[in-house]
Parts: structure tokens; C-alpha cells; sequence
């Protein structure tokens, strides 16, 4: 028997004994809540893109994929050469000339400077503007601008909660057409990544595949191995796959006066991150026996009391942080970056592995836009090329918690080798490519940002009156379908004459 498997029956008997003299009824009261999928409606990649500082990410080994052979191994190394070897050469001449200007709201003047020097360095006569505008102010004004017919840049950064705001109505270039012929990169992409910067019925590209940030866990491996759990990424992020397993460590934890969750209604909404909320043709998705099964779970953590409805980066939360209160949450792979800006003495004390439940879902990313309205399209498509797919850019990226999705820049040796200090200097970017292809495609639509308050109120209700869970996730649809109808009804409209 393993050493933590020894302690942790210890500990585990323990824990039976004060569950069993604990309530563990439902919880009530608050009904606010944040996770990943708020943001796929908000703007939490404004908050990720603009704290510049290293990222840190997570363990080189993939624990749902650890049982791959020499062969296997010997196979994924020629895949890996061809993505590099075989990677389509651009078609633009580096001696085009134009002018671009170019929207962001990643407030970095440095690395700014650092790019369109790199960038001139294979488009010299190609000048770029870059023209800082805070995250709600540019999406606001690129839709604004783009309805208009005028006023809008060559190229925008766009995030992937916003950009619904701009896929109908013709407003931007479909980067599969000519002169651009983008499609030939389709497969250095994951497909989840491909398709949700694609039109809602998947026809043409709006927006150039560039970063992606899968959801994986964070957890305290110094206090986790002092408790006897298991502290080793690959044995943890095996055990948290079974509901059984994550409820009996949460217990553990708990005896303990420490938390395994932040929101105690998560685990239904991050198999909603997964899905989305509406098809190609705007079905909803989310009334399946799989939310029925994720809401009873979400109730259990509510029952149980084991996450404190708080995220860690409130004053309470860094506060619980800094006790070892908090010892374990699911975030997106930029984590890392924001635990050491706020906690920097907890340095290589952190680690991480899969997100439980066996799910993967991601969280958050952003695309470059090229605005129909342009006059310098194709300097502008020069831009967007060389700064999603370079190996130029992404060295430059990478330091900024920007995570490649690119098969020809995460197959490089440097790339693969990286580690991550915060974490124990554990292998970061490697883990990370590993979990890009198991991400589900899922559509983003206008109406996600619109259904995701309504959801919220259904699920919060469910759990604090305990309703049963295939009655509330149908209430959910019933409830969404009735409000959103004529804006589901105005969309279908834009999506018939596009």
C-alpha cells in the first residue's frame, strides 16, 4: 500500500466519524456565484491577458493519459516532427508594405515594443499601430464601429465572451477565403479551438485560433502530503476523476478546516463549459441526464459544506490562502501567474493536475479580427499570421501566461521542456498541449451571456431547496427558452441571411 494510502484510511475513519455527527444539510443564502463560465459572458480574460507576469501552469504528465508505451511514445515524436517539419509555409511576400492599426487590452508596453520589433523583423515595410483600449471600452466600440461601416482598426484582439457580438451580420473576414486561405492550418489546431472562433454553423473562420487555457486543478502538494492525501500530481489526478474519491478527500480536507472548492455550485457549470448552451442550430444542450448527474453533484458539495461559496482572490479568500485554508481549486492554466503575483511565499509549495469528475473544459482565450471594413487587409492578415503562428511571437507570448495552440510551437524542444518554479518546478507547457485535443467543441452564441444569469438563479434554486434535479435542469430550459425567445428568434433571423 502506498505511504499516503496508509494515513489517509487513518485519516478517513476520522472523518466518518465526524460526518456522521455533522448536519450536512443544504446550504442557503447566497445567490452569487463566479466560475469560468461567467466569464465566457464577461471578461475574465481581460483580468488574465493584462497581469503580466510569468505563468505557471502544471505537471508534464497528463493523469489520464499516463499508461502511454515506448511505441507510442516513439509515434507521438514523428507526429510531433511532422507538425514542425511539415507546417505550411506563409504565402505573404515579406516585402508587402501597408500600414495597420491594431486594437488590444493587454496594457504592456514592453511586450508591445518586444513584438512589432520581432515582427519587422519579417515584415519590415509594414508598420503597425497598437492602440491600447481598456477590454469593455474596445468591444464596446468595435461593435459600435463595425455596425457603423467605419471607424473600426485593421485588426482587433477580441475575447471569446465578446466575440458572439461580432460573428452575424457580415461585419467580419472570413479568413478561409482568398487571399488568406487560412483553412490549410485546421489541423495544427485543436478542434475545440478551430471551431469556436468559427461562424455558429461552422462555414467560415471570423476569428485566427491563437491561445487556449484548459481547466485544470491547483492544489497545496506540501499540505496534502503532511494530511496523508495523495500528493503526487499523477496518483491525485487519477484518484479526483471518481465523484466517490473527491468527495472523501473534500471530507478529509474538511476535517481538517480547509476547503477543496471555491463555489459550491461548480461542478454543474463546468460541465456547462463544456457544452456551451446552444448548438449550430440553436438547440439548447444542457437538458441531458450528464447535468442531471453534475447538478446532483453540485448539490452534494452544497450538502456537504465543503467549498465556502468565495472565490480565493477576495479579501477573505487571499486571507483563507494564506492560512492553508484553501488548499485546492480548478482554475485555467494561468493560475500559476496569479498565485505567485498574490501569494509569492507559497512558492513551490503549489502543484497540479486534472480537473476532476473526468472532465475538460476550457477557460477562457482570445482571437485576432479582421474587421471587413479594413483597407489594409492584407498587411493586417501579415499581422494576424505572424503573431498566431510563429515561433518568433509565441517565445515572446509564452511569458505573458499566453498558452499555445499550435501543434508546429508545442512540439519544440523548448516548449516541451519548460517548468514552472511556483509549482515545484514541475513541467508546465507539455501538460498543458496534452489536454488542448480533449476539449469539446462547443458553439458561442449572443445568447450565452444572456442565459448564463438565468441558469444561475435555477441552479442556486435547486440547491437551496433541494429540488429534484431532472425537474430543475428542464425548469432551467423551460425558464431560459421562455425569456430569451425573442432574441433566440432575432439571431436565427441574422444566422438565415448571412
Amino acid at each position: 500500500m502506498r505511504k499516503w494510502a496508509k494515513g489517509f484510511m487513518l485519516l478517513l475513519t476520522i472523518v466518518m466519524v465526524l460526518t456522521a455527527c455533522s448536519g450536512g444539510g443544504a446550504s442557503s443564502g447566497s445567490t452569487t456565484t463566479t466560475t469560468n463560465e461567467a466569464a465566457n459572458g464577461g471578461n475574465n480574460e481581460a483580468t488574465n491577458a493584462n497581469a503580466n507576469a510569468e505563468e505557471g501552469n502544471a505537471e508534464g504528465n497528463n493523469a489520464n493519459a499516463n499508461a502511454e508505451t515506448e511505441g507510442e511514445d516513439a509515434t507521438n515524436e514523428a507526429v510531433a516532427s511532422d507538425a514542425v517539419a511539415n507546417f505550411p509555409k506563409s504565402e505573404i511576400d515579406p516585402n508587402l508594405s501597408g500600414e495597420v492599426t491594431y486594437w488590444t487590452f493587454i496594457d504592456n508596453k514592453k511586450y508591445d515594443g518586444e513584438i512589432l520589433k520581432a515582427f519587422n523583423a519579417a515584415y519590415p515595410n509594414i508598420k503597425v499601430k497598437t492602440v491600447f483600449v481598456p477590454f469593455a471600452d474596445l468591444h464596446n466600440k468595435l461593435q459600435t464601429t463595425l455596425a457603423a461601416g467605419k471607424g473600426a482598426p485593421d485588426v482587433a484582439l477580441v475575447e471569446q465572451g465578446q466575440f458572439p457580438r461580432y460573428s452575424t451580420g457580415g461585419v467580419l473576414t472570413d479568413l478561409l477565403q482568398a487571399p488568406f486561405n487560412a483553412g490549410k492550418y485546421k489541423d495544427y489546431v485543436s478542434e475545440y479551438n478551430w471551431n469556436r472562433w468559427s461562424s455558429i454553423d461552422g462555414t467560415q473562420l471570423l476569428g485566427m485560433p491563437w491561445d487556449v487555457t484548459p481547466s485544470v486543478t491547483y492544489y497545496r502538494a506540501d499540505i496534502f502530503e503532511e494530511l496523508g492525501l495523495p500528493s503526487d500530481p499523477t496518483e491525485l489526478g487519477e484518484y479526483i476523476q471518481d465523484p466517490e474519491n473527491f468527495f472523501t478527500l473534500a471530507q478529509t480536507l474538511k476535517a481538517s478546516g480547509k476547503w477543496a472548492m471555491e463555489w459550491r455550485d461548480s461542478p454543474v457549470h463546468w460541465l456547462g463549459d463544456s457544452f456551451g448552451y446552444y448548438d449550430k442550430e440553436l438547440n439548447w444542450v444542457r437538458n441531458t441526464d450528464e447535468f442531471v448527474k453534475f447538478l446532483d453533484i453540485s448539490k452534494r458539495v452544497n450538502q456537504l459544506k465543503i467549498a465556502p461559496h468565495d472565490g480565493i482572490y477576495s479579501d477573505k479568500g487571499k486571507q483563507r490562502v494564506k492560512k492553508g485554508e484553501s488548499v485546492m481549486y480548478v482554475s485555467g492554466t494561468y493560475a500559476p501567474r496569479d498565485l505567485a503575483l498574490n501569494f509569492p511565499e507559497q512558492k513551490g509549495k503549489w502543484k497540479t493536475t486534472s480537473a476532476p469528475f473526468g472532465l475538460n473544459f476550457g477557460a477562457g482565450g482570445s482571437t485576432f479580427v479582421l474587421p471587413a471594413q479594413s483597407q489594409n487587409q492584407e498587411a493586417a492578415y501579415a499581422f494576424i499570421e505572424w503573431i498566431t503562428t510563429t515561433e518568433a511571437a509565441w517565445k515572446l507570448q509564452v511569458e505573458q501566461s499566453i498558452q499555445p495552440d499550435w501543434k508546429n510551437i508545442t512540439e519544440l524542444d523548448w516548449y516541451q521542456n519548460h517548468t514552472n518554479a511556483y509549482l515545484g518546478d514541475q513541467s508546465d507547457f507539455s501538460f498543458y498541449s496534452s489536454l488542448t485535443d480533449k476539449l469539446p467543441v462547443r458553439r458561442y452564441t449572443t445568447l450565452d451571456g444572456l442565459a448564463w444569469p438565468i441558469w444561475v438563479e435555477n441552479v442556486i434554486k435547486a440547491l437551496d431547496k433541494n429540488i429534484d434535479s431532472k425537474t430543475a435542469i428542464q425548469q432551467a430550459q423551460e425558464d431560459i427558452e421562455k425569456k430569451l425567445k425573442p432574441e433566440k428568434d432575432k439571431l436565427l433571423k441574422l444566422m438565415q441571411q448571412q
